[in-house]
């Protein structure tokens, strides 16, 4: 029987490409959404991957909504926590508002997505968990020290929990893309990308969703059994981890 997937953001953007990756690679795949209905049943009704509604930031919606995952499609062995969020602004004007709304989903929710699924993934012996990341989680970002802390964090948290899955076959990795031309960067006018992002970029353009998915699915795969606690930078050579 084929394994099972769960893609947290999964109906839009990166996570879009990566639910619509695994289940071409094979897994049975259910895509989390937290908000725009209508998009999520346009992508069911494309891809006919099932969607779920809850919001990461909450323990308790993550409990019960992989309880339902599960429920339909049964055991989660491949995790890949995307779901995240902007509130952007510089720091002597950021809200605790808006600090707490981007730690609260894009670092409290790998803890509240991972922590229902670890214990079965530690019974069967095998998982896989691929957290995204960010290149200004590598960086840092001016205007996003909010998003720049949880993508970091989201890093730490790679490292640390791949070295109590190791033993158990469990693998924790994350991937940090640059600058994806998802709808939300193309929305950036042009001129802005065309003099101030992409000359930051050696290949000299955008990354695509799916080249974000290609690096999911392997990192999923049996063949990357070797590989945990390991940053894959995706950036186009913008930034260059040592």
């Amino acid at each position: 029987m084929s394994r099972v997937a769960l893609v947290s953001g999964g109906t839009r953007g990166i996570g879009a490409a990566i639910s619509i990756a695994l289940k071409a690679a094979g897994y049975r795949v259910a895509a989390n959404f937290a908000g725009n209905e209508e998009k999520a049943k346009a992508f069911y009704d494309e891809t006919g991957i099932p969607v779920f509604k809850w919001d990461v930031s909450s323990y308790q919606a993550c409990a019960e909504g992989i309880a339902k995952v599960e429920a339909e499609l049964g055991p989660i062995d491949v995790l890949v926590n995307n779901a995240g969020i902007t509130r952007d602004g510089m720091f002597h004007k950021m809200t605790p508002e808006q600090w707490n709304e981007v730690i609260g989903t894009n670092l409290t929710g790998l803890f509240n997505m991972t922590h229902p699924v670890w214990a079965g993934m530690r019974d069967r012996g095998f998982g896989r968990i691929v957290n995204i990341s960010s290149i200004n989680g590598q960086k840092g970002q001016m205007g996003q020290v909010n998003y720049s802390a949880a993508k970091a964090g989201d890093l730490g948290f790679t490292k640390a929990l791949a070295q109590e899955g190791a033993a158990k076959n469990i693998t924790v990795n994350a991937v940090c893309p640059g600058y994806i031309g998802t709808e939300m960067v193309r929305a950036v006018p042009e001129k802005v990308l065309n003099e101030r992002i992409i000359p930051q970029i050696p290949v000299g353009r955008l990354g695509e969703p799916e080249e974000i998915a290609r690096c999911v699915v392997f990192l999923a795969s049996d063949e990357a059994g070797f590989i945990t606690g390991s940053t894959l930078s995706a950036n186009g050579g913008q930034f260059m981890a040592g």
